[in-house]
């Protein structure tokens, strides 16, 4: 005879289910959780702009030319309020406990705000730490699977010792794949993102344009850990030997 599952049983494994499910990404990255994604980058905006109408600059913290573009010029929220600019640091900003960095794009031009996803950032640098000992132990080897673009490659997780992790794209919602160039550098493949926003908003892109641009434009976030994309013979590819 086989036991009977108690309601209590039932009820536990259902829970545990939800938590979960809830678990694997911040609820801030969930679609019903947008709204207060945008009432946090709209206020931060209007912070930024008064900032640097009354000084003349931008509230960021250093930087050096190494860092890639979207990853370079983040807010310095320490700043601002001690200044008296915010009374309360952002619950969705890492120095809050949150998991995303206030960054600025186009500071030269038109300053905007956006944000940077730290969980995919991390998950990405988990990756990097991964390769690294497999490299170390394995005599410089890289852990390279099928070719995604010409000079990237897909990753072999079968020669490392972590599984492949999920990650999901700010984006789209939906999930997508690392990768990794011959240098041994890991980006993430914001390659179906792109595509898709040119396919549906009818985009004509020059061939030298970063096709990074258009997911910062149409969104609140930046791409980041992404390789520099352009259009070649009408598809998106990651350009290789490309500063990002």
């Amino acid at each position: 005879m086989k036991p009977r599952t108690s309601w209590r049983t039932v009820l536990l494994m259902a829970l545990m289910t939800v938590l979960l499910s809830g678990c694997m990404y911040p609820r801030e990255n969930l679609a019903q959780n947008q709204g207060g994604v945008r009432e946090a980058v709209r206020n931060m905006q209007s912070v930024i702009e008064e900032y640097q109408e009354r000084t003349g600059l931008l509230p960021i913290l250093n930087s050096d030319a190494e860092t890639p573009t979207y990853e370079k010029y983040r807010i310095d929220m320490k700043r601002l309020q001690e200044l008296g600019y915010i009374g309360e640091i952002p619950s969705l900003s890492f120095e809050k406990g949150g998991n995303y960095y206030f960054m600025i794009i186009n500071e030269t031009t038109e300053p905007a705000v956006k944000l940077m996803d730290l969980v995919l950032f991390q998950r990405i640098n988990e990756i990097e730490r991964a390769i690294s000992e497999h490299r170390t132990i394995g005599g410089g080897g890289l852990p390279v699977g099928e070719e995604a673009y010409p000079g990237f490659y897909r990753i072999d997780y079968s020669q490392l010792t972590i599984q492949e992790p999920q990650l999901r794209s700010v984006f789209s919602g939906s999930y997508i794949t690392a990768m990794i160039d011959e240098e041994g550098v890991v980006y993430a493949d914001y390659g179906m993102d792109i595509a898709r926003l040119i396919r549906e908003g009818d985009v004509n892109a020059g061939p030298e344009e970063d096709l990074r641009a258009l997911l910062a434009e149409q969104s609140d976030y930046v791409p980041v850990k992404a390789p520099v994309y352009q259009m070649v013979d009408g598809e998106v590819q990651a350009a290789a030997n490309v500063q990002p």
